[in-house]
């Protein structure tokens, strides 16, 4: 039985641990448990598990003189010239002074397990503060470009002990902490760091003749970064440079400034439309250009100017409320809720014939995000699918129907926010999802769903030749509303789950019996999504489902516990999905090529005075 590759299915964010097999999560909790007995036996405390990402896990604990530290493990499971990766990770950061640096304690190795320790910077990253606040200030934009300019130049130099030339290669806002009380930044992960073998001006860098005769200097040694926010010549394996920070730099400050979790949509979104003092706005524009000789124009503009641009008179304006260009609905929470976005139908978003123009990298992070998702899109596109990724980091439930037709752009959803605080910020994620979707100019159908990982039925079996069987206790989750919903005027109304035809990219076939109740499903009105998802030893039933009619609960009640029941015929690999809308409620928009431009203002008294 072939293999399918179902990791394309989902857009490429940290799995939550409620998606993992009882196995897989037995083996976290041991390593997580081990390594925390790990570092209390080196005499630290309150030892947390604070990340974890493909490389290792990070933790976060005190010494004994209370001072906040970070704990970095590399995963033993991966290849021993990956784990070696945390000792060279040690070795850069150890190199670099520097006040917005949190800086090394110390290297250690527990037989064969490398231990990274380090300052623990205060507060939050700036990703969690975009998720909090949405689009952020021009003001705490220009101070933001201030402190990492002042890293950036730090870098190039007079920072680092030896005097030669850093790249951190991966500055993204995940990577940046932020300090509530002081505003301050402090820049963290320096797994991608290397010596730079080019300058800004692109010549050759090297500090004695053999090494500037190795062939070394024909080979990158630039490690991949986050291919969310680095440039084109990072991403194509150029000598390393600190313009590949100049371009992390443009990308995360974009990316603030726009509420959006990537680079791609400078096009569609300019930074010339996101109110920002104009001089600013246009640098950060032409840092984001396709041409790489305006890039580079822009960043040593950026670094020339950028301590001047930081002494503009901008201050906090009173915020107009965000629209709901499509309507979003906002529920007090119950419980907690680990969003997933489950997403189909992506092919079509690929441009014809693009050619691959990237090199051929053996890298975790390059064959999870780029490879799976994004090679051979528009960066229009790649915008999109990122966008959507964005708001499964919300605590948020529900779907999406994006169809794009000659005359414009056609969308169906139900989007349930469980939490009050993020109104605003998810507001501005979905209003820049609708605005990326107006600029893709194509024909065809893109279907999303997010659903509650905790939610998340798992039905394991011994071989691929044994059926599923659910435990007998289990039943398939519902939610039902308080009062009957008032009935539709017109049933031709309500969004069937068959309506948008079967997904070409899906490659299980259900059995007769589970289409069959799912059909019948479909005739009470309720709101919902299933997915199944089938593995070689482990079946995941993703669902969400909301009775609108609670006088058919015992009907509604019934289908779900057949539909479960018939799941030890499902046969085969791959995934396969439905979902209701509880009704149409189709948004239409017409096609735009970007958004007009808008400039902080000339005079902010003044406009704080018209407020």
């Amino acid at each position: 039985m072939s293999k399918p590759d179902l990791q394309r299915f989902y857009i490429p964010e940290e799995q939550s641990i409620y998606l993992l097999s009882q196995n897989d999560v037995r083996k976290l909790k041991n390593w997580v448990s081990l390594c925390q007995a790990q570092l209390e036996q080196l005499g630290y405390r309150q030892i947390e598990l604070i990340g974890k990402g493909a490389f290792g896990f990070v933790f976060g604990g005190v010494d004994p003189d209370r001072r906040p530290l970070v704990f970095k493990f590399s995963r033993i499971t991966l290849p021993q010239h990956v784990q070696d990766r945390l000792e060279e990770e040690s070795y850069m950061l150890g190199q670099v002074s520097h006040p917005n640096v949190p800086r090394l304690i110390a290297f250690q190795r527990i037989r064969r397990q490398a231990i990274l320790v380090m300052e623990r910077a205060p507060g939050i990253d700036l990703e969690q503060l975009s998720l909090q606040e949405g689009r952020l200030s021009p003001r705490r934009i220009l101070d933001f470009a201030r402190q990492l300019h002042a890293i950036l130049a730090g870098l190039r130099g007079e920072a680092v002990s030896s005097g030669r030339l850093v790249v951190h290669g991966d500055i993204k806002p995940s990577n940046i902490m932020f300090d509530p009380q002081s505003e301050r930044l402090a820049l963290i992960d320096w797994g991608s760091s290397v010596f730079a073998q080019l300058d800004e001006k692109q010549q050759y860098v090297s500090h004695n003749v053999m090494e500037l005769m190795s062939g070394d200097l024909h080979n990158s040694n630039a490690r991949l970064g986050d291919v969310y926010f680095i440039g084109p010549e990072q991403l194509t394996g150029a000598l390393s440079s600190p313009r590949f920070d100049e371009q992390g730099l443009a990308a995360t400050l974009y990316a603030l400034a726009s509420g959006q979790s990537c680079r791609f949509g400078y096009r569609a979104i300019p930074p010339t439309a996101l109110g920002l003092p104009v001089e600013f706005a246009r640098v950060l524009t032409a840092m984001l250009d396709g041409d790489s000789a305006q890039r580079a124009k822009a960043g040593d503009y950026f670094m020339r100017n950028m301590p001047a641009m930081a002494r503009t008179l901008v201050v906090d304006l009173p915020a107009d409320s965000e629209p709901h260009l499509i309507p979003i609905w906002v529920h007090h929470r119950e419980h907690e809720i680990d969003t997933v976005v489950y997403s189909s139908r992506k092919a079509f978003l690929k441009e014809e014939g693009a050619e691959a123009v990237v090199r051929d990298i053996d890298d975790v992070q390059f064959d999870r995000y780029y490879k799976n998702f994004l090679q051979g899109m528009g960066e229009t596109e790649k915008a999109f699918l990122a966008a959507v990724g964005r708001l499964g980091k919300y605590p948020v439930v529900g779907g999406l129907a994006v169809r794009w037709e000659a005359d414009g752009v056609y969308i169906d959803s139900s989007l349930n926010l469980h939490d009050e605080r993020f109104r605003e910020s998810f507001s501005v994620s979905v209003n820049n999802m609708v605005t990326l979707a107006r600029s893709i100019y194509r024909r065809g159908v893109f279907k999303s769903c997010l659903f509650d990982a905790r939610r998340t039925l798992h039905i394991d079996r011994d071989s691929i030749h044994d059926p599923f069987v659910p435990d007998a206790g289990m039943s398939i989750p519902y939610e039902v509303v308080a009062a009957p919903t008032p009935e539709l005027e017109d049933g031709s109304r309500e969004h069937s789950y068959f309506e948008d035809g079967k997904d070409p990219e899906e490659n299980l076939v259900l059995p007769r019996e589970i289409v069959m109740r799912i059909a019948r499903l479909n005739r009470i009105y309720h709101t919902g999504l299933i997915i199944f998802e089938s593995l070689e030893t482990h079946l995941k039933v993703h669902s969400y489902f909301k009775l609108l009619d609670p006088s058919q609960e015992e009907l509604f009640r019934r289908y779900l516990h057949e539909i479960l029941q018939a799941v030890p015929r499902i046969s085969g690999l791959g995934i396969s999905g439905f979902m209701k809308m509880p009704y149409k409620d189709t948004r239409q928009f017409t096609h735009i090529d970007r958004l007009p431009e808008r400039f902080y203002p000339r005079d902010p008294r003044a406009e704080a005075a018209r407020h």
